[in-house]
């Protein structure tokens, strides 16, 4: 899941950037004219909009599902179908306007406007990065100086080695001494149990069922060596069109939303429930595990939820820059708003 999630974002420059001005002023133009049919004679009739997944169905995306099944969309006048994304990648569908909002996070978003393409974050589902980099205990990996001889199973982004020689510089490590290897679609479990010493997770999910499997691990958080890793993954995304022709629709979006999580963060094994006879393909007891670890996770120390610093999208734009991942400073201002959340 978290190899994929963050791939997306990272391939979409190239999509994006060739068909986004046709597309927008093509979807534009149809959604104020459909906007404009919802006034008057029609207003009883509910929004359709589509929200589009980063990933397959997890505990990050619990509260668009609460929303939609509780009906808190329908209460704001929405009727919501949740999808998920094809080859060109939920960032590209959020830009392009295939998809009215998606589930994002904040690598892709940086990236995406320094690329030109037009993506705004409208709300933070988690409010601190839980990810980080694990491995099998009996690797014996206990700070980043440890990666030092062993094997990271990756998916080919120039920001995981950015990202491990940023961490062992803080521990003396030398990132020269780390194999760094592409493991494709294969899982953290499968990876470890062949050739790879360490992976980069999601504890929310993939540490969670680790977990659940007695698989003990160690695991090593971005967090915990570097305030500028501090950064927003996922995000709840639209494009600027949006804003600027349904500034009604995205506040209607963004107040479910919210409503959902809030329903998530207070009710958790409820919320849990609600995923699970969404995508009964899903492993229960994950969700069921995962939940009950994630839910106080969103709003965390933020006044509420949803909530987005220009600091953290400053901080961690600086770091991509001075690591040369990005090609120029982010302009903060434009890539994200809180103009959307409710007060409370």
């Amino acid at each position: 899941m978290e190899r994929n999630k963050r791939k997306t974002g990272l391939q979409l420059a190239l999509a994006a950037t060739l068909m986004l001005s046709l597309a927008l002023t093509g979807c534009g133009a149809k959604k104020e004219n459909e906007a404009g049919a919802n006034d008057g004679a029609e207003t009883d009739k509910l929004k359709e909009i589509k929200v589009v997944l980063d990933w397959t169905p997890n505990t990050n995306h619990t509260g668009l599902y609460v929303a939609r099944d509780n009906g808190f969309f329908e209460k704001h006048g929405l009727k919501v179908d949740i999808i998920q994304p094809g080859e060109a990648g939920a960032d590209t569908m959020i830009a392009t306007g295939a998809a009215d909002f998606g589930v994002s996070y904040q690598e892709g978003i940086t990236q995406a406007r320094i690329q030109g393409v037009p993506l705004v974050s409208i709300a933070a589902v988690i409010q601190h990065n839980t990810s980080g980099f694990a491995s099998p205990a009996d690797k014996n990996i206990k700070s980043p100086k440890d990666f030092e001889g062993k094997t990271y199973g990756g998916w080919g982004s120039p920001a995981e080695s950015a990202v491990i020689d940023s961490l062992m510089q803080e521990s003396n490590g030398d990132a020269k001494k780390v194999n760094i290897v592409s493991i494709g679609d294969a899982d953290f479990f499968t990876a470890t149990k062949k050739n790879i010493d360490f992976a980069w997770i999601y504890y929310a999910w993939t540490g969670v069922e680790a977990e659940l499997r007695g698989d003990k691990i160690n695991m090593i958080y971005l967090t915990d060596y570097s305030k500028k890793l501090d950064y927003y993954t996922p995000v709840l995304a639209t494009n600027e069109s949006m804003i600027a022709e349904q500034k009604d629709t995205v506040e209607a979006f963004v107040a479910a939303a919210s409503e959902g999580y809030k329903f998530a963060i207070e009710h958790p094994e409820d919320a849990a429930e609600v995923l699970i006879k969404a995508v009964p393909d899903l492993n229960a007891d994950l969700v069921r595990a995962s939940q009950k670890w994630l839910s106080p996770r969103y709003q965390d120390d933020a006044k509420r939820w949803g909530e987005q610093s220009k600091e953290v999208w400053t901080n961690y734009a600086e770091w991509m820059y001075d690591h040369k991942l990005l090609d120029k400073q982010l302009d903060a201002d434009h890539a994200f708003t809180n103009e959307f959340l409710p007060e409370n």
